[in-house]
């Protein structure tokens, strides 16, 4: 049996998802969030040594990072569906996506996250004028322009086809998925990238995604 290791409002919520798309059998062991820090809990360093989330476990099996985790599912439960075909230029552009939601998506959205917190951490009255100054200054400079860069590359690779990887659903639209629910609720992803919201509209109104959301909670990056 698959058990997924679930933190609330986190990316594993996307795990569920595709194990949804998949029609697995599969148990969710929660976990919530310090209320204050927003750190995963010190019980997840018990199933894997970093302490975060996702993580799967089936059999002898520990596996964390998202991207393994789609391949692992999509590869070995998934019959070859959610796949494009082997030596297609669709399979190719589905391994990117994969790669490319975290590695190069999140970690803009990751920082402004970041430089969000400072500008509204407890601190000393005299230093929160530079504290914030500094803050403000490296979002608007450098944080969001990044962000936006990415949102427009998105939204023009989203006129080429309908899914991500071609004119078939995926995992990796999927993986995707994240990044763009992040951007939506704190990053600026709005109409104004109608393909974008769209994009998000049809994953959001998939049965699947439906089912996912019921086993795994509130998660409220998309409430």
């Amino acid at each position: 049996m698959i058990t997924v290791h679930h933190l609330n409002n986190s990316r594993s919520q996307r795990v569920l998802w595709l194990l949804e798309e998949l029609g697995l059998e599969y148990e969710v062991r929660r976990y919530e969030r310090d209320p204050v820090t927003m750190l995963a809990p010190p019980e997840l360093r018990a199933v894997h040594p970093l302490g975060k989330s996702p993580v799967i476990t089936e059999g002898d099996l520990v596996l964390a990072e998202s991207g393994a985790i789609v391949e692992y599912l999509v590869e070995t439960h998934g019959q070859g569906r959610l796949v494009p075909a082997p030596g297609t230029a669709q399979r190719l552009r589905y391994r990117y996506w994969l790669h490319y939601a975290e590695g190069s998506a999140m970690p803009p959205l990751l920082l402004k996250l970041v430089f969000d917190r400072i500008g509204k951490a407890k601190m000393p009255f005299f230093a929160k004028p530079v504290a914030r100054a500094i803050a403000a200054r490296a979002k608007d400079s450098f944080i969001q322009p990044q962000i936006d860069q990415h949102l427009d590359y998105m939204e023009g690779e989203l006129g080429r086809s309908r899914w991500f990887a071609g004119d078939e659903f995926s995992a990796a639209d999927v993986q995707i998925s994240f990044p763009l629910e992040a951007a939506a609720a704190r990053a600026g992803l709005d109409a104004s990238r109608p393909r974008l919201m769209e994009f998000l509209a049809r994953i959001h109104a998939r049965p699947a995604y439906q089912r996912a959301l019921a086993r795994g909670g509130e998660y409220s990056i998309v409430s």
